[in-house]
């Protein structure tokens, strides 16, 4: 069964709720079950085997290791109904549902995160429990006849309709799959050798799982690379709904769902202290966080030099750069094989804040401590609910030894291709072809096109920022003196200047403050200002990455000549339609 049947099915459904419901409640009804549906379409073929051991086993413990012995799944329902009998009791409906859906073993917890029994009720209420269980009973959402890729598809295909129904955005939820395939490569790019090894063990996480599709897809692109190895996934989510999907989607896959944690990873970490091979994570753009403000600042100011919010802040209108703390702190550590990041962001994180600000704080510590590998510049019209520019950011703690100390900028914005047809914003979409030639820029280096691809030393994006003063001038223009006899600052003809650590070819880095500014300011300030000077007492570190002034091209203006033959053409014209006018 293809997704658009699939969404064909589901539709049909949310027309019978058409009334008792308005549009934007539909997934309360029509998520939980699919997901009912489909877990019971894999149960099927050991109901009978499950139910006779539970007539034998009554600790939870060791019915769940007697079910995993004979079915190869952790999770198993003990409960004398299915879709299958469910109708035969008319006027117990509701209840048996209940029990249903009461008797799952204790990991399958998804449906309380959608208050069921209070929709089951309120469908029975309406007259609409039995034609809707009658219709999710007459569709197979076996994994023989839905593929998972299918099935992950379809929930996010539910959950964005339902939310543009609701007039909610849908990219806190969905990343779509192309973009995901092209973070997939390049976070794999460089460990392809030790992923190619029989039987490897790997560990992913992504503190916002959103619905799972980076973990799934992640899982997908390493077993199509080596059927032998496996990734043992790990994910947060708060939104109820989309932690419900993702959980019952890998307990579908086999996956141990307790490593699928509810909460928020800002506030409440579920995997403190642990370390992963590798991480991912689409976090939302532009959302405050206001509302946990309290709580991160108490954890930074409590964590000590490792905590992992310690190195900045940004500002509570954007948290994006959290999330890019927070994953740079889930790295597992060098001396134990070195983790990697893929973090998708937009572009503000590359260049936000004035020198030593919170975000200018983070990319110095991330630069500093040699933590970016890369960064991808994403074609716009990506996403379903925005059209801004993205980036994906590559961290590595353990660098391969040639991209020690540098950082690959690859525009990527023009590998796209034009969809058939428009979903929401989403009006381009990146093709194999488009994947395969970002990736190859990726691996080509410092061979690869200049056009799309420049490496840089870390120390290029700092900068100080120095502060300029002139002498504050009585009424007769002499300068005024305190009592020690030094130059008063005049405050209206304060000045700053951004000092690159650069200037004048200098590949010192940090350890070239005091030359290159001075330098600096001989060259560029004392010729215009004779009177002025530096105050040293205010000089301030910073760092940006200005992804955009690096791939600039100059594109000359149009000949005079051609212009004022385009302006005479349209004088032109509207001289002819004033004339009509006069008639």
């Amino acid at each position: 069964m293809v997704v658009s049947t699939l969404g064909s099915f589901i539709w049909s459904i949310a027309d019978q709720l058409r009334g008792p419901y308005r549009p934007n409640q539909y997934g309360n009804v029509i998520l939980p079950l699919t997901i009912l549906r489909r877990l019971d379409c894999i149960l099927e073929p050991d109901r009978e085997t499950v139910r006779e051991l539970a007539t034998r086993f009554h600790n939870p413990n060791r019915l769940r290791g007697e079910v995993t012995k004979v079915t190869g799944r952790p999770f198993y329902n003990t409960s004398r109904y299915s879709f299958a009998n469910l109708l035969a009791d008319a006027d117990g409906l509701a209840d048996n549902l209940v029990d249903y859906i009461d008797r799952f073993s204790a990991d399958v917890d998804v449906f309380d995160y959608f208050d069921f029994k209070k929709e089951i009720l309120a469908l029975e209420k309406a007259g609409l429990l039995r034609e809707v269980v009658k219709a999710f009973g007459a569709v197979d959402l076996h994994p023989a006849v839905v593929s998972n890729s299918d099935m992950g598809d379809a929930f996010e295909y539910i959950i964005r309709k339902f939310n543009e129904a609701a007039n909610e955005t849908s990219g806190d939820h969905y990343t779509p799959r192309d973009a995901i395939r092209l973070l997939v490569d390049l976070l794999f790019a460089e460990k392809e050798t030790d992923l190619s090894e029989a039987g490897i063990i790997r560990s992913l996480y992504d503190p916002t799982a959103g619905t799972g599709g980076m973990l799934s897809l992640a899982e997908e692109h390493l077993l199509a690379y080596n059927a032998g190895a496996r990734l043992n996934l790990y994910g947060q989510e708060y939104n109820p709904q989309s932690y419900a999907i993702c959980k019952s989607d890998l307990l579908a896959k086999g996956h141990d769902a307790t490593n699928i944690a509810f909460g928020n990873t800002l506030t409440d970490d579920a995997f403190k202290g642990r370390q992963f091979d590798f991480c991912m994570s689409n976090p939302p753009y532009g959302v405050d966080w206001k509302q946990y403000a309290k709580a991160v600042q108490a954890e930074r100011d409590s964590a000590g030099p490792y905590g992992r919010f310690t190195p900045g802040l940004p500002a509570t209108s954007d948290g994006q750069m959290l999330f890019l703390l927070h994953l740079a702190h889930k790295m597992r550590a060098p001396e134990d094989g070195g983790g990697r990041v893929g973090i998708v962001m937009n572009g503000s994180p590359l260049f936000n804040g004035g020198a030593e600000s919170g975000p200018s704080n983070i990319r110095k510590w991330l630069l500093e401590n040699d933590l970016v590998e890369a960064i991808v510049a994403l074609p716009t019209n990506m996403f379903f609910n925005t059209g801004i520019a993205t980036y994906i950011w590559i961290l590595d703690n353990a660098k391969h030894p040639d991209r020690k100390g540098r950082v690959q900028l690859i525009d990527g914005s023009s590998f796209w291709t034009k969809m058939r047809k428009n979903l929401g914003a989403k009006g381009r979409e990146i093709s194999d072809r488009d994947r395969a030639e970002v990736v190859k820029l990726y691996a080509d280096f410092t061979d690869a096109d200049p056009d799309f691809s420049k490496v840089l030393r870390t120390d290029e994006f700092g900068y100080w920022t120095i502060t300029v003063e002139r002498p504050l001038l009585d009424e007769d223009g002499t300068p005024v003196r305190d009592r020690k006899g030094k130059m008063k600052a005049d405050a209206k003809k304060r000045d700053t200047e951004n000092v690159p650590f650069t200037y004048g070819g200098s590949t010192a880095g940090p350890a070239g403050k005091l030359d290159v500014v001075q330098a600096y300011f001989d060259a560029e300030v004392k010729p215009h200002v004779p009177d002025a000077w530096i105050d040293w007492a205010k000089a301030k570190t910073g760092y940006e990455i200005p992804f955009t002034r690096h791939f600039y091209k100059y594109v000359p203006p149009r000949p005079l000549a051609e212009i004022d033959a385009d302006l005479e053409k349209q004088v032109a014209k509207i001289l002819e339609l004033l004339r009509e006018v006069e008639g």
